[in-house]
């Protein structure tokens, strides 16, 4: 027995005919006759009734159609369920992301995707850039926003820019510099709160070596392993701090965000993911973001 005798057979009984059902699917009144006859022979019950004004279901018949509708309709369901998948509509995906560096554009990017891709099962995860690499090589995660790949991961993972997010300096709003474009040497004398190393080494490291290149060591007085603590710390006028712009999209009535006007004070964000997980659905994701990019750079006012 094949897929097609049961859909003959549905078809027949939709039709009330053989004429009908086969205009209906195309094909001959006597193929459709044949496969009918052959589907009997093969099950040894008779499911139909023939005269030569009608055509009608036996009591086999009817119990017989019920359950090829559901066999064909499952068939139907694979065929679209395999199609969707093959072009990333469906499907399922764990995204990793670094909040402090993807706050303006997250949500509505995610929310973006997801009205689109409706049958993609979507989990968002907040993760620190120094646990995405090994959450994308165990498949925790599948695609992470992070910061560039350092080895050994930049070998073992791809990763593609999404864009350079300028460094700005934070200081308490009634500072003396604040609200003002700066040099990161107007603030070699000033006290630091920073993020700790082991929370966000890629960035605690940029900000070491920026302001060794401006001729100055900074000043850490304490440290954090929140973002969020660190600018309470500003606020309480505890020192001053240098984060990704991205930021300023979250409103600090008692905090300036001052832009750095010297060469190089930039970081990176990249998208990340396996070579060995990626499927159709992740493809579907990066294209996506990548579509999205001008929006992206528009909410971070980049570019």
């Amino acid at each position: 027995m094949e897929l097609r005798h049961l859909r003959y057979f549905c078809a027949v009984a939709d039709w009330n005919g053989f004429n009908r059902a086969a205009r209906a699917l195309h094909t001959s009144q006597s193929s459709i006759s044949a496969q009918i006859r052959d589907l009997e022979r093969e099950i040894g019950v008779k499911l139909l009734n023939r005269t030569q004004s009608q055509v009608t279901l036996t009591s086999a018949g009817e119990r017989f159609l019920e359950e090829s509708r559901k066999v064909v309709a499952a068939a139907d369901r694979a065929v679209d369920i395999a199609q969707r998948t093959a072009r990333g509509e469906i499907g399922s995906l764990t995204i990793g992301f670094l909040i402090w560096g993807t706050g303006a554009f997250f949500p509505g990017i995610i929310r973006g995707f997801r009205q689109l891709h409706p049958a993609v099962q979507l989990s968002v995860m907040e993760m620190l850039s120094r646990a995405q690499p090994e959450a994308l090589l165990n498949g925790s995660i599948d695609i992470g926003f992070t910061r560039p790949l350092e080895p050994p991961y930049d070998a073992q993972l791809r990763s593609e820019l999404l864009y350079t997010d300028p460094v700005v300096a934070v200081l308490p709003a009634d500072h003396r510099l604040a609200g003002g474009p700066l040099r990161l040497h107007d603030l070699a004398n000033e006290r630091f709160v920073v993020c700790d190393r082991n929370i966000a080494p890629t960035f605690f490291d940029k900000i070491t070596s920026l302001c060794a290149q401006s001729g100055f060591s900074p000043n850490i007085v304490q440290t954090s392993n929140l973002v969020s603590s660190v600018l309470t710390l500003v606020e309480a006028g505890e020192g001053v701090t240098l984060l990704p712009s991205g930021l300023q999209h979250r409103r600090f009535s008692d905090l300036s965000f001052c832009p750095l006007i010297d060469p190089g004070c930039g970081i990176d964000l990249v998208m990340a993911w396996s070579p060995n997980r990626e499927g159709e659905t992740h493809k579907s994701f990066l294209d996506f973001i990548r579509s999205k990019k001008k929006i992206i750079l528009s909410s971070l006012k980049i570019g």
